[in-house]
């Protein structure tokens, strides 16, 4: 996945507050804004939404629109 590039979020882990997990089952679209080393090992996606936040996630928790 590239920087630019528009995903959906397919699923969410646990450390993701409920307010941010409300707005994703709203829109779960957003655009990949950048790149986060998370845990020592894996990088994380950067992906800001409409509604004006941003948050990270692991690849496997996105998917590329079309």
């Amino acid at each position: 996945m590239e920087i630019g590039q528009t995903v959906r979020v397919l699923r969410v882990r646990d450390r993701i507050p409920a307010n941010v997990v409300s707005k994703l089952k709203q829109n779960p679209v957003g655009v990949i804004q950048g790149y986060r080393v998370v845990d020592g090992m894996g990088i994380g996606l950067v992906v800001k939404f409409d509604e004006g936040f941003s948050t990270w996630f692991f690849e496997d928790e996105l998917q590329a629109e079309a």
